[in-house]
């Protein structure tokens, strides 16, 4: 996989840095960079991190930091089975303790969201950090809608950090959640309620809830260039009746058309009548020239 010359493998984390220490400097330097394709792609192009991923997984599967970031590939390309072979063997690895709600995703991707709300009630989930216990209570919400068990999900996500006015990380996703959960089970006010709230917390752009709180409210965007666009064309290929000028010949109304026509009949008439008064006049001319020749 061609890399960016621009991409040196400085800039990973100190700590995976660290990691790679234990292989060879040149090996280390073609792992690093293969990481840092992983890490700038995987939003925008989940299959081109996948790629690298693989790469990097082939030069250095023994090192941790290289299976979890295949392991984040593997998710966010939704290959959700070999997401979680990653992510287990990343965790026997270390001991940690963090991936455990996207594993647990990862098993509600797999089609086994009960497996997912028996991880959510592990022991391990005490373990977590506040960050890591909000994550886990969105996968089991999301275990629970799986299962069809909306209000279950509601009351899953209602808590501390839900009612807290403070704003954190995972604050918009959290309202957001809940404002959907709501949505599903037929409570629309209440839902547009928390997709605003998700509005205000969501700072850099991480959810669409005010695409959602739009759609609630019936407002429908249109792109104003277009619009514009549309007119233009629609002026070109109808201009006028009359050639381009922009008006046309026609009356505009009923009773215009009536006085119209009714004009056209007296212009017909009085160049009917200027015709027969012409013939007739011709007519004298030619019986006067008739007489006088007799004469």
């Amino acid at each position: 996989m061609p890399i960016p010359e621009d991409v040196t493998g400085d800039e990973i984390d100190k700590d995976v840095r660290q990691e790679l220490q234990s292989l060879p400097k040149t090996l280390a330097d073609d792992v690093a960079r293969n990481l840092v394709m992983v890490a700038r792609l995987i939003d925008e192009d989940p299959e081109g991190a996948y790629a690298y991923s693989k790469v990097a997984l082939r030069l250095a599967s023994r090192v941790a930091a290289v299976r979890e970031a295949a392991g984040f590939a593997a998710y966010a390309s939704q290959k959700y089975g070999e997401a979680l072979a990653e992510f287990r063997a990343a965790r026997r690895m270390t001991g940690n303790i963090d991936l455990w709600p996207v594993m647990a995703d990862c098993e509600r991707g797999l089609g086994r969201p009960e497996k997912a709300l028996d991880m959510a009630g592990a022991p391990e989930v005490h373990k977590l950090d506040k960050a890591g216990q909000v994550e886990m209570r969105l996968v089991a919400a999301g275990a629970r809608r799986d299962m069809g068990q909306l209000d279950a999900a509601i009351v899953t996500l209602q808590s501390p950090e839900l009612a807290s006015n403070s704003l954190q990380p995972w604050t918009a996703r959290l309202r957001y959640a809940y404002g959907d959960a709501l949505l599903a089970a037929g409570r629309e006010s209440e839902a547009r309620e928390w997709f605003a709230k998700a509005v205000e917390a969501d700072k850099d752009g991480s959810t669409d809830a005010s695409d959602r709180l739009a759609e609630l409210d019936g407002v429908e965007f249109v792109d104003a260039l277009d619009e514009q666009a549309d007119d233009e064309e629609g002026s070109e290929d109808n201009p006028g009746e009359d050639g381009g000028d922009g008006f046309s010949s026609e009356p505009a109304t009923a009773e215009a058309k009536e006085a119209h026509d009714a004009t056209e009949v007296d212009d017909a008439t009085e160049v009917d009548d200027a015709t027969e008064a012409e013939e007739a006049g011709d007519g004298t001319k030619r019986a006067e020239g008739e007489a006088g020749d007799r004469g």
